[in-house]
């Protein structure tokens, strides 16, 4: 059967949860999303608008053995930046540390090697030159020690000189702005997003780092059956074909990138012999890639931004620093990512399949997660799975469920739905 016949003839009931009638189309459209393979993993979609949850539904399973759960957690990869970048504003606005102040003033170990002016507005809008880390490690597993990180860090040299371009620092942004945040503080960085993030919101599963004995919360990736000799067989090229480009290679070719710098930022040395899934490597302190969330404390977060920094009588983030984060930084084409990116201060715009969210922002990640929020529409959105899949641009299913969120949003607000 076809992908669209599939969606086409999908259970739209296939799914458990909370859901705000409002809201029925888009919950009708995860279902149909993931009807056709919830045997081969499962997905989690949180909607908060106007402060509050409206849909929390998930449906597959979490391993071989397991079906999800409402406390499932998943590996998130990049969209964790988002949630490191609030835990760096929520830490602004309460005295921390400045934007604009070089990192070396919390950090005196940061300075060498044409550091001294970098502050953590270059690294959050991504305008470091500090992307490289094919370069910094000889080996993919040396990401597994935290402090090992932080003192390659310190010895790193930017590929580029500080407002002179903007390169996504697709691992590296991690140990950059967790280190400045533990040096600014004298705090771990688990601490710190205990105190200032996971009980002031109460979430319900937050970890960069999952501890012991969370362990058996985190969805796993689920092993296909094995190919059958006649599949195989059937499968086997007749004549050894050269390699085809991926639409990922295209995109970086069309948009005029060096493909180099795609690779260099994306793909450390050794890394088919490294796992963000093995329990090691879930335990590992890796901000910019093995997040681990649920989908409810994801957009929960984001509902606090949503809602400008405010969240029922609390202000985590105060309206000046609000202003800042959510202001685009650059407008520039970035030298690693193929689309534009309009980096905010940890966060790009939302990525949709044609309604408009014009000061919308979060972030995506590789495996097509991601979470973002709507200060104008008061909405918030996270989409968590364990499929194994991988996309720098986010998986169609995600463009899909963010453009049916507004839309449904937006029949609410403005009495139409729209496709634009």
């Amino acid at each position: 059967m076809s992908g669209l016949t599939e969606i086409l003839f999908a259970n739209t009931h296939n799914y458990h949860g909370l859901i705000d009638e409002r809201f029925h189309d888009l919950a009708e459209q995860f279902s149909r999303l993931q009807d056709a393979r919830t045997e081969q993993g499962g997905a989690a979609l949180a909607v908060y608008f106007q402060g509050e949850n409206v849909v929390d539904i998930y449906t597959g399973k979490k391993s071989l053995t397991e079906q999800w759960s409402e406390d499932t957690l998943s590996v998130c990869y990049s969209t964790g930046k988002g949630v490191l970048a609030t835990l760096a504003h929520i830490l602004v606005s309460e005295g921390f540390l400045e934007y604009d102040v070089p990192i070396m003033h919390y950090w005196p170990e940061f300075a060498k090697n044409k550091k001294e002016w970098i502050t953590l507005r270059h690294v959050l809008s991504h305008q470091s030159g500090l992307y490289d880390i094919r370069n910094m490690l000889e080996d993919a597993r040396e990401m597994l020690d935290w402090q090992h990180m932080l003192k390659i860090c310190e010895q790193a040299t930017p590929r580029f000189s500080i407002n002179q371009g903007s390169a996504y620092q697709a691992l590296t942004f991690g140990w950059l702005v967790g280190g400045v945040l533990e040096k600014a503080t004298g705090q771990r960085l688990a601490d710190l997003m205990q105190t200032y993030l996971v009980q002031p919101l109460n979430l319900n599963g937050a970890y960069f780092g999952v501890p012991s004995a969370q362990l058996a919360r985190v969805a796993r990736l689920i092993p296909q059956p094995p190919k059958s000799e006649q599949e195989k067989q059937a499968q086997k090229p007749k004549v050894l074909k050269p390699h085809k480009p991926s639409l990922t290679d295209k995109l970086v070719t069309w948009t005029g990138q060096n493909p180099q710098d795609f690779q260099d930022a994306m793909i450390p040395k050794g890394m088919r012999h490294f796992s963000f899934f093995s329990d090691e490597g879930l335990q590992a302190i890796i901000p910019a890639a093995n997040g681990a969330f649920t989908a409810n404390s994801l957009s929960k977060m984001y509902a606090m931004l949503a809602n400008r920094g405010q969240w029922e009588g609390k202000t985590l983030i105060k309206p000046e620093v609000f202003q800042q984060l959510s202001t685009v930084q650059s407008y520039a084409r970035d030298k690693v990512m193929p689309i534009p990116m309009n980096w905010r201060l940890g966060y790009h715009r939302v990525l949709t399949m044609g309604k408009r969210a014009k000061n919308g922002f979060g972030h995506i990640g590789y495996n097509g997660s991601g979470a973002w929020c709507d200060p104008d529409r008061n909405l918030s959105f996270a989409y968590t799975h364990n499929f194994k899949i991988g996309s720098i641009t986010g998986d169609y299913r995600l463009w899909g469920l963010t453009q049916e969120t507004l839309r449904c949003a937006d029949q609410i607000l403005k009495g139409r739905k729209g496709w634009f």
